[in-house]
């Protein structure tokens, strides 16, 4: 009893370890900006993708949730932090959509099983990754209004860089 106990709690430690290397990694990955046309990339999707995948669903949430609580209690993890504020003040601005939808991206990321078929990957990360955006637009749409051309602002940007980054992750 006692020996399944300590296995237990060591497991619990792992994991909770991991996930504090995995929002390292993905503050990290916020924070690097590479130009790229029409607007800078950083790494945070990638790593999104990839922590979904490496970790599993489970794991792969619970840490992009840790993330997100970090940056909503005033760590400076997310991209434009602390240049454009920290805190729930930031969160709550206008990447709240896109935060929330990196958990639904971590999850169906982690929880799809990936065919060795390169069509097939590149169509389930495309499907994982699209609720990033889908959830940053439906937030856009509430914060800046439903008759703005919400695809134009807040997906279009990012899709040339994207599609890198999902070459990056079937390969």
């Amino acid at each position: 009893m006692e020996l399944i106990k300590e296995v237990r709690q060591s497991k619990i430690l792992k994991n909770i370890f991991i996930a504090l290397m995995g929002t390292v990694l993905l503050a990290i990955s916020s924070k690097i900006k590479i130009p790229f046309y029409p607007v800078p990339m950083t790494m945070q999707t990638l790593v999104i993708l990839f922590l979904g995948i490496a970790l599993g669903w489970k794991l792969g949430v619970a840490t992009v949730a840790l993330y997100l609580f970090e940056g909503i209690i005033g760590l400076p993890v997310f991209s434009g932090s602390p240049e454009k504020g920290i805190g729930l003040a930031y969160f709550t601005g206008p990447t709240m959509g896109y935060l929330i939808g990196f958990l639904f991206t971590a999850y169906f990321a982690g929880s799809l099983n990936f065919n060795k078929n390169l069509f097939i990957k590149f169509f389930q990360i495309s499907f994982s990754i699209s609720f990033i955006y889908i959830f940053g637009i439906l937030w856009l749409g509430v914060l800046i209004g439903w008759e703005k051309p919400l695809f134009q602002l807040g997906v279009q940007p990012f899709l040339l860089a994207e599609l890198f980054k999902i070459l990056i992750i079937i390969i």
